[in-house]
């Protein structure tokens, strides 16, 4: 499960509450249950029908003024409660999120844990955005979301400056050596136009090869455009193209990612598309259609080159 429309939501709701709970200084409690039934299909490959937790979370934050123009923060997120079946959702509970920082209109920002990164933040958008999000093409990044310290500067005129870093100790049982990789990105909005740039050094995955990806999003009221390129010196180069359109209370999506990995000469490309309708301010029902090609062998079966899975689901959200 991709969480932009559901962050997004939380974060509206919680701009009416932050002062409710400032004011009691208790802290906020926001969670959903997500359920997908979804049925997927390799050509002369494995196919088949689940009923699953589509990514279900709980979770708490909190802020309190240091001092003037001061803010310090915290955010604690736990997810893979397997919500569909009782007796796998006992003692599954992991961390998805876990930071804390602070931030001022002087200086930005600056947390420590782990979060989404500052690269998927600033280019990863269409494999973020989908619900279910199997099929779809994520960069070719190797710095994880845990371990980080981000920094996101204050708007200059529409610009906004971020970098992170990964601290991987030679003490830490996840590592087998110290590495450091480390993210850099520009984000420029001016109107309605929003362009990004930004790297990660994947240090410590052996060939360090950079990652480099661009995107540009254009909001035209109810219609949003977006391209992006990706691109991995021998592993990959990923280019996308997506559509959101709003409609009342619906909204319709629709991409088209492409895939080509570097020394097997393979690609392949997802189509996308999605109708969602919110029930409520708390609820939403959708169904999302994935079709894939490639060359022979780019899913895994000799001599086959499609995939196919068809996601229908819903999502209570507080």
């Amino acid at each position: 499960m991709k969480k932009t429309l559901i962050a997004s939501a939380i974060a509206a709701a919680t701009i009416s509450g932050t002062a409710l709970a400032q004011e009691s200084n208790l802290p906020t409690v926001y969670g959903n249950i997500q359920y997908v039934a979804y049925h997927a299909d390799v050509a002369g490959g494995a196919n088949g029908l689940e009923h699953a937790d589509n990514g279900s979370t709980l979770g708490v934050l909190h802020d309190h003024e240091i001092a003037p123009g001061i803010t310090g923060f915290f955010k604690l997120e736990l997810d893979g409660f397997n919500a569909d079946d009782k007796s796998y959702g006992r003692g599954q509970a992991r961390l998805d999120e876990a930071y804390i920082g602070v931030k001022g209109d002087s200086f930005g920002q600056i947390w420590v844990g782990s979060d989404d990164s500052t690269y998927e933040r600033s280019i990863d958008k269409i494999s973020n955005f989908y619900e279910f999000a199997a099929y779809n093409f994520g960069g070719g990044y190797t710095t994880g979301e845990g371990d980080l310290i981000q920094y996101a500067s204050p708007s200059f005129g529409g610009l906004v400056l971020g970098a992170a870093v990964q601290i991987n100790g030679d003490l830490d049982s996840q590592t087998t050596k110290k590495s450091y990789p480390y993210q850099l990105a520009a984000t420029y909005s001016l109107d309605a136009l929003e362009l990004a740039v930004a790297m990660d050094s994947n240090e410590g995955d052996g060939s360090n090869e950079n990652t480099y990806g661009v995107r540009a999003t254009y909001n035209m009221g109810s219609l949003s455009l977006t391209g992006q390129f990706q691109t991995r010196k021998d592993a990959r180069d990923n280019y996308g193209v997506h559509a959101v359109y709003a409609l009342g209370a619906n909204q319709f999506a629709f991409s088209y990612e492409i895939e080509e990995i570097d020394g097997s000469d393979l690609s392949r490309d997802t189509i996308t598309v999605q109708a969602l309708h919110n029930l409520s301010d708390h609820m939403y029902v959708y169904v999302e259609g994935y079709l894939g090609n490639g060359d022979d062998g780019a899913y895994g079966v000799a001599n086959e080159s499609e995939r196919s899975a068809l996601a229908v689901g819903g999502t209570y959200y507080f």
